[in-house]
């Protein structure tokens, strides 16, 4: 269940070109906010975009078992009760940094159920999802993230890791190219922010194709398409160097002093389960800079 909150300040202007004006931010934490979450507001506020903070609170069932004794599954219903009536409010609280911030046109979410199924829910009515990578177990881990990713419905979102500080940059942006439909759905996501950019950096490590069964495909220049699209960008083949893709492509990215990767989010379904491709595990894992993921 999510409820709509009340709103902060007056309406976004008008819409023209292209725009990012709906940004959501997932928080765990709402009685302490992330750099994440900062992050989240000065990007919204660069964009004359809302923002959105979002947390999810546990229903009761999934705390409590079946076999819990009476008294056990009354004292689960009234702490998650309680935990949501903390989290409400809360609102005042991320309302008040994100005027502090600049962003004029802010909310506060609160939802009950499972965090995935959540954030494939808001973030497909948003623009952009902004989470949080911490070393920490929870939905800030690597693993929990890529199952957000993943499982969001093609919603970007932007990972920033915990080692990020600071406000949103975008002068230098790198782009992780193998011709595949992921890559291309982030690069289409990230052209708000690609426009932007004063330099932009193609990673093209698997040609303009995704793979061999794809050789009876036309040709995709992704320059010429960015061109088209007022982005003059440069590019880079990455020499495969026998060792692990993600890796390299954040060596290349720290190399083009690139301020947010951009890269297709790669995975494939097994026992109904998401398993990581390799390079997205490992960027997540690694990064020390943000990266604009979609599947």
């Amino acid at each position: 269940m999510v409820r709509r909150a009340r709103r902060c300040g007056t309406a976004a202007t008008a819409r023209r070109g292209y725009a990012m004006k709906n940004i959501a931010v997932y928080s765990e934490s709402f009685k302490a906010w992330f750099p994440h979450v900062e992050y989240a507001i000065r990007l919204a506020a660069a964009f004359d975009a809302s923002v959105t903070g979002v947390c999810v609170c546990p229903s009761p069932e999934t705390v409590m078992s079946a076999h819990d004794a009476p008294v056990l599954v009354l004292e689960s219903i009234k702490e998650a009760r309680q935990l949501m009536s903390d989290a409400h409010a809360a609102e005042a609280s991320f309302l008040a940094l994100a005027r502090k911030l600049g962003a004029s046109d802010a909310f506060w979410q609160v939802a009950d159920g499972d965090v995935p199924r959540s954030m494939k829910l808001i973030g497909n009515w948003h623009d952009l999802l902004v989470l949080g990578r911490t070393s920490s177990p929870g939905w800030g881990s690597s693993s929990a993230i890529g199952d957000i990713v993943l499982g969001c419905g093609g919603a970007p979102c932007l990972i920033v890791p915990e080692v990020h500080a600071g406000p949103p940059v975008l002068d230098r942006m790198a782009i992780a190219w193998n011709g595949s439909v992921e890559a291309l759905r982030a690069v289409y996501a990230a052209l708000p922010m690609l426009i932007r950019a004063r330099k932009v950096v193609i990673l093209n490590r698997g040609g303009n194709r995704a793979s061999p069964m794809d050789q009876w495909l036309p040709e995709f220049e992704l320059a010429d398409y960015l061109q088209r699209h007022g982005v003059i960008a440069q590019t880079q083949v990455l020499p495969d160097r026998g060792g692990a893709i993600g890796s390299d492509l954040l060596r290349a990215a720290g190399d083009a002093q690139a301020d947010l990767l951009v890269m297709g989010g790669y995975g494939h379904a097994r026992l109904r389960e998401w398993i990581l491709g390799g390079a997205t595990r490992e960027v997540l894992e690694q990064t020390v800079i943000p990266v604009l993921m979609r599947h």
